[in-house]
């Protein structure tokens, strides 16, 4: 598998997010919240960083697996794990954080899951690899860093909190 990003380019990748959601929560109050799994490792990060630039903002994690359309699809016993949305969501700015954005279905059932808690003045969206191939009209206002792959590629990303270290792979399925 050829390695895309190893972990110093996946901190520059994190750390233009994070100059352009700092930008943005300048301007007024934001809530980082971090798409299960991966996503709020990466939501994680931009919120610490934040934290350290003195950044006052609110933060969050959003699980969607009841929300998937692929559901029926996945394990027959879908590993649910709890949100954590510790903030008024109604009237709230939102930057949605995900890792991977590629046909935008977990990003449309995020939005789902989102109004669920109530209704945002705003959400943005914010991820770490943008790999194109949209089925849904849904596009990043943040990306670290875009991709061209083909559209049965895997773009396999490992972070690490949750798989021990960091990379973003691609695998290749022409």
């Amino acid at each position: 598998m050829p390695l895309i990003l190893d972990e110093a380019a996946i901190g520059e990748a994190v750390a233009s997010l994070v100059g352009e959601i700092r930008a943005v929560a300048l301007r007024g109050r934001i809530a980082i919240v971090g798409v299960r799994s991966r996503g709020d490792e990466v939501a994680e990060r931009v919120s610490a960083a934040l934290t350290e630039q003195e950044i006052d903002h609110d933060y969050g994690v959003l699980d969607i697996s009841l929300y998937r359309d692929d559901l029926s699809h996945l394990a027959e016993n879908p590993k649910l794990q709890s949100s954590d949305i510790p903030f008024q969501m109604d009237g709230a700015h939102i930057v949605l954080v995900d890792d991977v954005l590629f046909t935008g279905r977990t990003i449309r059932a995020a939005l789902d899951a989102l109004t669920d808690y109530g209704r945002p003045a705003r959400i943005q969206l914010a991820v770490l690899v943008d790999r194109g191939h949209r089925e849904i009209p849904i596009q990043p206002d943040f990306s670290g860093v875009s991709l061209e792959t083909a559209r049965m590629d895997h773009v396999i990303v490992q972070l690490k909190k949750t798989d021990g270290g960091d990379a973003v792979e691609l695998v290749s399925k022409q």
